[in-house]
């Protein structure tokens, strides 16, 4: 099922596109200018106004670019809702390497100077792609949200499409893995004594919290938790596999627990362990099912990022679902730690003064230029925006060098995003085996259905590419070429 589209693999996007780029360069110096306003911008588009006057947004660390506003590179994030600049549309912002126009307006799409388009990877359909893709422009990518959200990415003919990416994987360009993690100060807050804990359990509450009410995901975590409840108390409060109901209404409420409330914080913190299972399975991939645990003093236990222990604290400081044979056998050790104190105290030493040991994840840490809820930092929105608005500004320059030499320093080559920027792996059952499932199980028919038609997607768009095509009807037609082949070799 893994097989290439009608004579288009990755390899043939790269070529393509690397031809794109470079023929680029003659082009630019080839067209006519289109007729643009006072402020460099095409006359149907909408002006700057008073965006560029005042914003309350930040807008980069500053630099001596001394260009006018048109005279500047243009980033349009075409996934506007994304825009990280108020009140306006349009917004300069003042990057290390030089500054850029950026904005939501679509309107400069096929503009000469907009040299980027950004997407959001949730939102970004391959059906809806901006199409014919102009040589003059690269596409950049952020995606921070679970794989789920689109599986086209974590295909290569998906993820190739893009020069530039964010995402999870610390293997992108501008890596947002612990984009969950404030800092150590947020792992190294006290957590809830142990005696407070054993009363807790002698008040008939269970030893393990499961809190979910997003059921039926990729990781197919309910199918794993549900057997787990056969050998061990669980309480669950969530819509998934609830059997319990929390003591208020206000905690009952989904957003009261999305907003780390101190109440709710307070209720869940007296658990012994929490079921930190993520929604899908991706290296890198960890959120706040992982670190708030944590936080809290509880011990997670977990299933998600394949390498989490990369990023532990020290050796001993959550659970590994996968460490064990059976949902009986893990059951079976939570049982022994909630029975011996001093042994599962051990999985919270990481709180203790020096207790951090990772040096990868101080130094993750500390080189990280964006901050989490740390507003003397800019966001990751921001700093992916001047990472982009810096790699085209030296293009800019390396395309212009190569133009004034006539030939002689080459022109830059492109840079293409690799499978291992996302690079998500099939779905599979959280217990068991896909031929243990019957045919008519919803899990299997969703997400190994999803997962695979996201691959045929992304090579119908890359063959749309290829052959600069942009007629919406072609994608189906290509989409049914594909299923075509496919069935033919399986």
């Amino acid at each position: 099922m893994g097989g290439t589209g009608p004579g288009w693999g990755p390899a043939g996007l790269w070529v393509t596109v690397a031809l794109a780029w470079s023929a680029a360069v003659a082009l630019a110096a080839e067209e006519p200018a289109e007729p643009c306003g006072a402020d460099g911008w095409a006359q149907d588009a909408v002006p700057p106004g008073a965006a560029f006057v005042a914003a309350a947004s930040y807008r980069g660390p500053g630099n001596d670019d001394t260009r006018s506003n048109k005279e500047l590179p243009i980033l349009l994030w075409w996934s506007g809702s994304l825009f990280p600049h108020f009140p306006g549309d349009t917004e300069r912002i003042d990057c290390p390497r030089g500054s850029c126009l950026v904005t939501r307006s679509r309107r400069v799409a096929r503009h000469r100077r907009t040299k980027a388009l950004i997407f959001y990877g949730t939102d970004f359909r391959a059906y809806e792609a901006p199409l014919p893709r102009l040589p003059h422009q690269t596409w950049a990518l952020f995606h921070e949200e679970s794989p789920m959200n689109n599986y086209v990415l974590s295909h290569s003919p998906g993820i190739r499409l893009f020069n530039y990416t964010a995402t999870f994987r610390r293997e992108s360009d501008y890596p947002l893995t612990l984009q969950w993690l404030p800092g150590t100060a947020y792992l190294r807050a006290p957590a809830v004594s142990l005696a407070e804990k054993d009363a807790w359990r002698r008040k008939g509450y269970g030893p393990v919290l499961y809190m979910q009410s997003h059921c039926d995901v990729p990781s197919d975590r309910d199918r794993y938790v549900r057997e787990l409840m056969k050998y061990i108390q669980v309480d669950s409060y969530g819509k998934c596999l609830h059997n319990r109901e929390l003591p208020s209404e206000r905690l009952r409420d989904t957003s009261t627990a999305t907003t780390e409330d101190s109440e709710f914080m307070t209720f869940i913190a007296r658990y012994k362990f929490h079921l930190a299972l993520e929604n899908a399975i991706c290296d890198d991939y960890m959120t706040e099912k992982l670190w708030r645990p944590m936080h809290l003093g509880a011990v997670p236990v977990y299933r998600g990022s394949p390498a989490v222990r990369d990023w532990m604290p020290n050796n001993l400081s959550i659970i590994l679902i996968d460490d064990f044979d059976s949902p009986q056998e893990l059951a079976k050790y939570l049982d022994f730690l909630d029975k011996n104190g001093e042994e599962y105290l051990k999985y919270l030493e990481y709180k203790n003064a020096g207790g951090i040991k990772n040096q990868f994840l101080l130094e993750s840490l500390e080189k990280r230029e964006w901050g989490v809820n740390d507003m003397t930092l800019p966001n990751y929105l921001n700093g992916f925006e001047c990472f982009i608005c810096d790699k085209e500004n030296t293009r800019v320059k390396e395309e212009q060098e190569h133009k004034k030499s006539h030939g002689k320093i080459p022109a830059p080559r492109p840079h293409i995003a690799q499978f291992k920027h996302m690079g998500c792996p099939m779905p599979t059952p959280g217990f068991g085996s896909v031929e243990d499932l019957s045919g008519g199980d919803s899990w299997k028919e969703m997400w190994l259905q999803d997962y695979w038609q996201s691959l045929d997607q992304g090579e119908a768009l890359t063959a749309m590419i290829h052959r600069n095509e942009s007629h919406q009807g072609r994608f189906w037609d290509y989409m049914h070429e594909i299923f075509l082949k496919r069935t033919r070799q399986h």
